[in-house]
């Protein structure tokens, strides 16, 4: 009977044990199915809260955003191409007024002063030669960023032409599919009405069969009519028989009554005749006095 409890520690033990020696580890698989479920439930609520619109019109601006950057950059290389133009420019009439220099001193003898400025002039040229190949550089740069800049706003021409296209055919779809909703009632609007309409209609039916149900059980008796204004139809048919009875009785006995009446007077009328023939008869018979 404790087996089951001894066995189930035991297990519980061996299981601890695992753990602690790196053997098992039952949290690491809960912990990555917790964070599989959260990614899950995360990423249905992100597409439900996504609108394709809105993310169209920020990856738009995130492309605009790179296309002046790439036209600053172009700027920015074309700016320092112009200052090495000047540089050149300066060191190039420094290197030709210690050429003119040169001349003059030699011209006149002084040999030394001549190979000073063509000494300096040299340093100069060799200045002028590695501004030329930053010149160059910068050049090459400031051409393939200028063509980079082309092809982006191409894309970003294109890529608006083709956003609007996809925002107005989502909006018509959606509007198409609202109204498709609307019409089969399967919207949440429509369906709220829906719903409403008949939970009246179902509250109205429950209402007329109570109404009826009550009317029902008034007429049969089986329930009491607390203002004594209603009866039903057999409470009605005995009252009515009860009262034509009443009536019948009333005039019975007004008949009856009548009849007494008349009865009476004709029996003493009658009466009446009879003591006045008597009394005629009387006076027309004579009387023989005894002598």
């Amino acid at each position: 009977m404790e087996s089951g409890p001894v066995l189930w520690v035991l297990s519980q033990v061996l299981e601890l044990k695992s753990v602690r020696r790196g053997r098992a580890k039952p949290m690491s698989g809960v912990m990555k199915r917790m964070g599989m479920i959260f990614r899950a439930k995360a990423n249905r609520a992100l597409d439900r809260a996504e609108d394709p619109r809105e993310t169209l019109d920020y990856s738009y601006q995130k492309q605009l955003e790179l296309l002046q950057k790439v036209r600053r950059g172009v700027a920015d290389v074309a700016t320092s191409r112009k200052r090495l133009e000047l540089q050149l420019n300066q060191l190039q009439s420094q290197s030709a007024k210690l050429e003119d220099q040169g001349r003059k001193a030699l011209a006149l003898g002084r040999e030394d002063l001549a190979r000073e400025a063509l000494s300096r002039r040299a340093a100069l040229q060799q200045q002028v030669t590695d501004l030329e190949t930053q010149h160059a550089t910068l050049q090459g740069e400031e051409e393939k960023l200028t063509l980079a800049a082309q092809r982006l706003q191409a894309k970003v021409d294109a890529f608006r032409t083709k956003k609007e296209t996809i925002k107005a055919t989502y909006t018509a779809a959606q509007a198409q599919t609202r109204i498709g909703e609307a019409f089969s009632g399967i919207s949440e609007e429509m369906g709220d009405v829906g719903l409403a309409i008949q939970r009246a209609e179902d509250k109205t039916a429950q209402l007329q069969a109570r109404a009826g149900a009550i009317d029902e059980l008034l007429a049969s008796g089986a329930l009491d009519d607390q203002s004594g204004m209603h009866k039903d139809d057999i409470q009605a048919e005995l009252d009515r028989l009860s009262g034509g009875t009443d009536v019948e009785l009333e005039l019975q006995r007004m008949k009856a009554e009548l009849a007494g009446g008349s009865t009476g007077g004709q029996q003493a009328i009658e009466g009446g005749n009879g003591q006045q023939q008597t009394q005629q008869e009387s006076q027309d018979t004579p009387r023989f006095d005894k002598q």
